[in-house]
């Protein structure tokens, strides 16, 4: 069985993302079902995966991490309002049996991501 994953990273720091508050969100019909709420651990990473097993369903999900927040917390100066604030990476599950591994590649101007493994 597969598992769902995520970390941060700030590349603006040079460092992971530690203390991102993040919710996990299953996305049917078009309505949004909070599955999970979560923060980063010092390694830029939650200590368990977000889903794993039983609990990861193929389907369309949202991750919605509170970078604003984050860059705020680290003294970083940015303007009001944030350019980045709430980062919401859509995306999907097809096949229950890999791991996915959505990770959030951060600075207070940009933001990417991959599918890691």
């Amino acid at each position: 069985m597969g598992k769902l994953s995520t970390h941060v990273l700030d590349t603006a720091q040079g460092k992971p993302g530690a203390g991102v508050q993040l919710e996990l969100y299953l996305v049917e019909d078009g309505q949004r079902r909070l599955l999970k709420r979560d923060a980063t651990n010092m390694d830029g990473r939650c200590a368990t995966p977000l889903l794993e097993g039983e609990g990861l369903q193929a389907g369309q999900y949202e991750l919605v991490f509170a970078a604003g927040d984050y860059f705020a917390a680290q003294g970083v100066a940015m303007p009001s309002p944030r350019f980045i604030d709430r980062v919401t990476i859509a995306f999907g599950v097809a096949d229950v049996s890999q791991n996915y591994h959505v990770p959030l590649v951060v600075t207070p101007w940009s933001y990417s991501t991959y599918r890691g493994s």
